[in-house]
């Protein structure tokens, strides 16, 4: 629900992207290095799929994402992932609907893809390989103390996260700046349970 008089979504979104056009490169790459070195605290909860049915039941699952546009983070926090012994999933480019699941299994098999992304050349795992990881790392623009969570408004995250397992662990990823008070809510939008923040490291919001 939005409140009469504050900004809307749209306008967060014009904001919040400005912000990140205007960052140094300096202080993007830095912030980076910092999201990779804390990132392991996201793999310390993750447990084993549990599924004796299912080909890599036994494995540590964690969703992320590749970094792209502003986004902040790099592969570097994918790689201190599957240092920390997790195996990563990540989403692929396809048309609208629930996200594609690809396993990124390092840089060295990134290639070029649909609006000159990166993506892993593995075979595609489908929607509901959302399913596997108990923790999922999101990209955000913001993020609210109470969970609320600003995309770029595409709308594929609220299409796959509704097969994520009801008790996995959602981490926002944004700037230390990005995490703000309140943001604008509608009934759809899935609050996250933690924020991953390149000074503060993993911090818990309370809905």
């Amino acid at each position: 629900m939005e409140i009469a008089g504050q900004p809307d979504k749209q306008q967060w979104r014009a904001r919040l992207l400005a912000g990140r056009e205007q960052l140094p490169e300096r202080v993007r790459a830095q912030e980076a290095l910092a999201l990779a070195a804390s990132v392991g605290a996201v793999v310390d909860t993750a447990v084993p799929l549990d599924d004796s049915a299912h080909p890599d039941s036994g494995r540590r699952w964690v969703g992320g994402y590749i970094p792209t546009g502003g986004e902040p983070g790099s592969v570097a926090m994918l790689d201190a992932l599957r240092a920390a012994g997790a195996s990563v999933l990540v989403p692929v480019t396809g048309p609208p609907g629930p996200l594609d699941w690809v396993e990124y299994t390092g840089a060295d098999a990134l290639r070029r893809a649909r609006f000159g992304l990166l993506e892993p050349d593995g075979p595609r795992l489908g929607p509901a390989a959302i399913g596997w990881p108990r923790s999922i790392l999101v990209p955000a623009l913001a993020v609210d103390r109470r969970g609320v969570r600003l995309g770029r408004g595409a709308g594929y995250y609220d299409r796959s996260l509704p097969a994520a397992r009801p008790d996995a662990r959602l981490v926002a990823v944004v700037r230390d700046e990005e995490l703000v008070d309140r943001l604008p809510e509608q009934p759809h939008d899935r609050r996250m349970g933690w924020a991953l923040l390149p000074h503060r490291g993993l911090v818990r919001l309370h809905g």
